[in-house]
């Protein structure tokens, strides 16, 4: 017996299924007698999420009594192979859905399942990842994407069964289908091939609904409704149009489908924001202003009068730019001159030239804004924090070190001790020291983070590739060509186990991650009463590089705590954009 439904206090409705828990379609007895069926749809609830928006938007909904609710996926926070972490978050999210008094039905996301013991968990407390059910004679498909980037690397297995399921159900009046992750958006309206596509058209598939990315689209393919929502309590951006945290409105009568997205006090047409329109802001929030060169910080964290060019590109926009780019100055920072109008034509481009200085409090950093018109009676606002670069030397050695974990080699030298809070304040977690040597074959790194209470220090994954991003760990992003947008991230648990992948900026602005790319390294790790220290040996040919004395090397580092579930970052915030990055010197 599985478990394949989710109801408001967790009792829910038990079916048999086939073996090894993908289920055949099951039919349920309907709930109501025919036209109209009204349901709604939640967006994710995780990933950065505010405490309450869900819990708000679940009694929102409620007060319209549904005939049935559901999600489009990422339920938990997850990302932490820890049993009864796994089951306290569960029955968090059943205490938040208890108003509920119709039945639920999830859809995982990549927060619900992203290991075989979150499988597991998932299993036992919602049921089978993909499933179909009716209502109303309307059917309704649920897929399951948590671990895979897009349709063609979803397993033969479930693919298989989507194709009997919808061959079993193509009479249906209409057939609905959810999963969590919009791939849709990356290809079908690009006008790309996709697999789940093509076998929506060829079965009649009428409306798709998915998540993932915080922010609602929607576009019309081949008769095919595609709605993606924006968050419904996960971190998010406003829309230019100000929609914001929000839920999804169906409403299925004789006249056809209709989908609205739903904020507090306002009922918004389903086409609010197209996959174009989205296009176009989302590329000038990403380019409509940017910095030729980081600022380079001394090691005083300093800045001493650098001139700054700031390129303004109103390339995306049918519409002229007439605004004034205005910089926000935190304290210790000056900037001259604080505004400056700025007049540019349609899909032109300018360079404006300030003066920077910091002679305090290296972060926050100032940051500019201007608002460019997108569409007629729309704004989007591109801002972006000033870019600073620190820099670490990284010594050579002509003997070869032994990996240990021990750090007594006397080439570990001039520690990087420094680093800083998220939020860029004064680093929570205990103090920690990062070092940095080569040879002419290989990069060393070592870290010595010390721990005042190391009882309690978590590391349980030793499996490489494992979430030990979740634990005390420490992690780096390198980029040895200088300018390559390519990235590799490697993270150590006190355990020695890695997590690794590349890093790929993709041509949307977008960096991509290659989690089958994996190094050759020799790590060493140990655990001392009051500290946990590691070093580890890294071929250069693992990363595509060589050894250039004099040459920068794109760099970031940090250490986190999970006691103190706190991170202390050498440049802060830890980003994949290598552009964000700080500067190794090979000496």
């Amino acid at each position: 017996m599985h478990r394949i439904l989710f109801s408001s206090s967790l009792l829910v409705i038990l079916f048999i299924c086939v073996a090894l828990g993908s289920i055949s379609h099951v039919a349920l007895a309907d709930q109501g007698s025919g036209y109209p069926v009204r349901f709604a749809i939640l967006g994710d609830r995780t990933g950065e999420h505010e405490p309450g928006i869900y819990g708000q938007i679940v009694r929102e909904i409620e007060r319209l009594r549904p005939d049935f609710i559901l999600t489009v996926g990422d339920m938990i926070e997850g990302y932490v192979d820890d049993t009864a972490r796994i089951i306290a978050e569960w029955e968090e999210y059943d205490s938040i859905i208890a108003p509920f008094s119709s039945t639920i039905y999830c859809i995982p996301g990549n927060h619900d399942i992203w290991s075989e013991l979150s499988e597991k968990m998932y299993r036992r407390y919602v049921g089978a990842p993909y499933c179909s059910f009716d209502h109303s004679g309307i059917h309704f498909v649920i897929l399951d994407v948590s671990r895979w980037e897009s349709s063609e690397e979803i397993p033969g297995e479930q693919i298989n069964w989507l194709i009997d399921d919808l061959k079993m159900n193509a009479n249906a009046p209409q057939t609905f289908v959810l999963y969590h992750k919009p791939f849709w958006e990356q290809t079908t309206a690009e006008g790309k091939p996709d697999t789940l596509h093509s076998l929506f058209v060829k079965f009649g598939v009428d409306a798709v609904f998915t998540g993932h990315y915080h922010d609602y689209f929607s576009g019309e393919y081949d008769g095919i409704m595609y709605t993606n929502l924006g968050s419904s309590g996960g971190g998010m951006t406003p829309a230019p149009t100000g929609l914001g945290y929000h839920f999804v409105w169906v409403t299925v009568d004789d006249q056809g489908i209709h989908v609205a997205p739903v904020k507090i006090g306002s009922i918004l047409p389903w086409d609010e924001i197209t996959v174009d329109e989205r296009e176009v802001y989302q590329s000038i929030r990403r380019t409509g202003l940017r910095f030729e060169e980081p600022v380079p910080v001394a090691d005083d964290l300093s800045v001493a009068g650098e001139e700054v060019a700031v390129v303004v590109s109103n390339a995306y926009s049918d519409f002229e730019l007439n605004d004034t780019l205005y910089w926000q100055i935190p304290e210790g920072w000056s900037v001259e001159p604080e505004s400056m109008p700025v007049k540019i034509a349609p899909r032109g481009e300018a360079t404006l030239s300030f003066n920077v200085q910091c002679t305090r409090n290296l972060y926050p950093v100032p940051s500019a804004s201007v608002n460019f018109v997108y569409a007629e009676d729309r704004q989007v606002t591109s801002d972006s924090y000033l870019r600073v670069a620190r820099s670490v030397n990284c010594s050579q050695t002509t003997s070869k070190p032994n990996i240990d974990g021990e750090i007594s080699e006397d080439f570990w030298r001039d520690p990087v001790t420094q680093l800083f809070d998220v939020d860029g304040t004064e680093m929570k977690t205990d103090p920690v020291r990062f070092y940095f040597a080569h040879d002419t074959d290989n990069l060393y790194i070592a870290a010595y983070c010390e721990d005042a209470m190391i009882d309690s220090l978590f590391a349980n994954v030793t499996e490489h590739d494992g979430a030990i991003y979740g634990e005390d760990c420490v992690g780096y992003f390198l980029e040895p060509e200088f300018g390559s947008e390519t990235v590799h991230q490697i993270y150590i648990n006190p355990l020695g186990t890695v997590f690794d992948q590349k890093l790929t900026m993709g041509d949307d602005g977008w960096m991509g991650a290659d989690r089958s790319w994996d190094g050759d390294y020799e790590v060493k790790a140990v655990v001392g009463d009051d500290f946990w220290s590691m070093e580890a040996r890294i071929p250069l040919d693992q990363l595509g590089a060589k050894i250039e004395k004099g040459k920068d090397w794109r760099l970031n580092f940090r250490r986190k705590q999970r006691r103190l579930n706190s991170a202390a970052d050498w440049q802060t915030p830890i980003d994949y954009d290598p552009s964000t990055y700080g500067k190794m010197t090979i000496e």
